[in-house]
């Protein structure tokens, strides 16, 4: 049988991994399974909650995937051989990660085998097994080394070594025949791998349920299957006059788009919904089903085939309508002031005052926008500004509506109601951004009005640092903050914003006995999709109860969208500044249109100063979390802490004027509540 020698490079990679000085190369067996020979784009979230997206990773020289489950000493061997490697690697920039495929292992169960293993490699999680599919995984221990520059190409598929081709592999043992160590070596070196292909015999199987119905995937009904689930998920944007660029309306069109489509739902790109599907219930949730996402991708991947029947998309196509249909003709509609964009340039966020247009106190159910011109209109925050010279109704002003790239409609939960008191004037902060093109933008505001004043009044704040400070080249940058309720509250609806820079978010909340709880997450938030979370059930909020954001912001040169990895980026208005801002919608449990607490709400806001450096959520700060641009604070750290306990506590704050400087940023931050 032929031999093929591996190269110094893996010879030293070995060495290092695993002590020896010298390794035979591989036998050149191939292997019996169907391997594709490149994988297409696929997103999944690791142990942590984490998103990874392939596609994001095309920087890498290399990409090495690994199947694992659960319990397997053969599984829990070889992760400790892959992190030896991934360390090996790191220098040269090579991304390591394993894939659980396995049905009956669930993401908490591989949360708690990665930490009692110590998992130094990210844990993906293949719930769908859509992955393991695409892959053709058979069993645990399988290894893929990808070639991004090559379109994702599978350069090696087989075992680690070849001590992961006995079923009882012993670690301490130093490998003969490294067979992925030289899989990536050639892919670094950009030549062809020796033996791309080397058969998996061992190790414990993985079943595929739907692997054996596979012939039945051209049986898909288009008519009965496919197309109501474009019609439910997809046509309401993707429909004349709709905000998608294309009109979801025939099956020619569909089957035009196919490869897209079946990119965009493996990558979890669209539907447009981001959270994490095991964290919170959500009322306005518009994600594919588990069903409906395996619908699709089996029926993609099997051709798009048409069979026979009605082509509901082309019989029943429509167009967008002036204003939401469930919503009908606002009530009033606010017409605002042109404005022309020019094709490029920065475009200093424009101020607009009208007239309070609301007869009396007004308590707004929802709010519809329409923007005039959608490329160039990034977002539009508001607030109600009082006529101080009049008397004040006692109702407290609040937002007339905000518009943030993927939406148009704001709608409050039935009894409840956001109020506008008479007078006074309605101010809109419009953000533009040039596109190459010039544009003129008219937007119009339609305003849906409760008869009667609700029961419920629909509170907000913003949690939010405005201290953050993201170093240059930084791939995973943490910000933490929250706010503390003083007395008990009902949360209805979430909102995370960051620009360019922000990778994920969660928020979770900490009850006054020190439970921890997610509420949100977003694995792998997307700028161009800035959602709000309603939530299914509203969630009572106790007092002493803190809710917690964390941020992780990439501002590394391998963010596709960071425009400037090499500044230090702080907290600024504009797309290439940052921010760390997550609004809550709730509240104040006691609080009626008739029993006004405004007291509640004023001391919910002081609590976001400490909120804001506050990153373990103690109720204290400690020197190492005067971070960002509260860094030069730490010289002032010892004669801040009057009582010496290595902490400074709300009153500490307040006598060292921190209280006071951090209140008005964290103020300039609430103009769209």
């Amino acid at each position: 049988m032929k031999k093929v020698w591996m190269s110094g490079a893996a010879v030293a990679v070995v060495a290092a991994v695993a002590g020896v000085a010298s390794v035979r190369a591989a036998p050149n067996v191939q292997t019996s399974a169907s391997v594709p020979e490149r994988v297409g784009d696929f997103q999944l979230t690791d142990t942590t909650r984490l998103g990874h997206r392939l596609s994001y990773f095309k920087y890498a020289p290399a990409i090495v995937l690994m199947s694992q489950t659960n319990g397997s000493r053969m599984s829990r061997t070889a992760a400790g051989e892959l992190a030896k490697l991934q360390a090996a690697y790191k220098d040269k920039g090579v991304l390591f990660y394993m894939i659980n495929s396995n049905l009956s292992d669930t993401r908490d169960q591989a949360a708690a085998e990665a930490a009692a293993n110590k998992f130094a490699v990210p844990l993906l999680m293949d719930d769908l097994q859509l992955v393991g599919e695409q892959l053709n995984v058979q069993r645990e221990g399988e290894v893929y080394v990808i070639d991004p520059k090559a379109g994702f190409r599978v350069a090696y598929h087989g075992p680690l070594d070849d001590r992961f081709t006995s079923a009882n592999p012993v670690a301490a043992n130093a490998p003969r025949n490294a067979y992925a160590a030289s899989a990536i070596d050639s892919v670094l070196a950009g030549r062809p791998v020796a033996t791309p292909r080397i058969d998996v015999k061992v190790g414990k199987t993985i079943s595929f349920p739907e692997r054996a119905k596979s012939t039945e995937f051209a049986k898909i009904s288009y008519t009965e299957t496919v197309a109501p689930i474009l019609q439910q998920k997809c046509v309401t944007c993707h429909q004349k006059g709709g905000i998608a660029p294309f009109a979801m309306n025939s099956y020619e069109v569909v089957k035009g788009f196919a490869p897209m489509m079946l990119e965009t739902v493996m990558a979890k790109r669209m539907p447009p919904w981001f959270a994490d599907p095991h964290v919170g219930k959500f009322s306005n949730d518009t994600a594919l089903t588990p069903d409906q996402s395996r619908t699709l991708v089996h029926w993609l991947e099997a051709g798009a085939p048409r069979g026979e029947g009605e082509d509901i998309l082309k019989t029943e196509a429509g167009e967008a309508p002036e204003w939401p249909t469930a919503l009908g003709k606002p009530d009033v509609v606010v017409q605002l002031p042109a404005f022309d964009v020019p094709a490029t340039g920065v475009i200093e966020y424009q101020s607009v005052m009208i007239d309070n247009p609301f007869k009396g106190d007004a308590w707004l159910r929802a709010v519809a926008f329409q923007p005039g011109a959608r490329p160039v209109l990034h977002h539009i925050t508001s607030s109600y500004s009082p006529d101080r010279s009049a008397p004040s109704s006692g109702i407290p002003g609040s937002s007339v509506g905000s518009f943030v790239p993927g939406a148009g409609i704001q709608t409050y939960n039935e009894g409840t109601g956001a109020p506008v008191p008479a007078g006074g004037k309605l101010r809109y902060s419009m953000h533009y951004t040039t596109t190459g093109r010039a544009m003129s933008d008219s937007t119009r505001i339609g305003y849906y009005l409760l008869k009667k004043p609700p029961e419920i009044i629909r509170r907000a704040a913003v949690i939010s640092d405005p201290s953050m400070l993201i170093p240059a080249g930084e791939a995973r940058h943490k910000e933490v903050a929250y706010i503390e309720f003083p007395a008990d509250a009902v949360l209805y609806s979430v909102h995370p914003h960051a620009h360019y820079r922000g990778f994920s978010v969660e928020l979770k909340e900490k009850t006054p006995d020190g439970k921890e709880t997610p509420l949100l997450s977003v694995p792998q938030y997307d700028f161009n999709w800035q959602l709000d979370y309603d939530l299914a059930e509203p969630l009572n909020i106790k007092a002493g109860t803190k809710l917690i954001v964390t941020w992780i912001y990439d501002n590394s040169a391998h963010n596709p969208s960071n425009p400037d990895p090499r500044k230090d980026i702080a907290w600024g208005e504009q797309t290439w500044e940052e921010m760390m801002y997550f609004r809550v919608n709730y509240r104040w449990s006691d609080e009626t249109s008739s029993h006004i607490r405004n007291d509640l709400q004023a001391k919910l806001m002081d609590s976001r100063t400490i909120g804001s450096l506050d990153d373990n959520a103690d109720g204290k700060v400690q020197i190492n979390e005067l971070t960002g641009t509260m860094v030069s604070l730490r010289s002032r750290f010892a004669d801040l802490d009057l009582n010496k306990d290595g902490g400074l506590d709300k009153d500490e704050l307040a006598v060292g004027h921190i209280t006071g400087a951090t209140a008005r940023r964290l103020r300039d931050t609430d103009n769209d509540l």
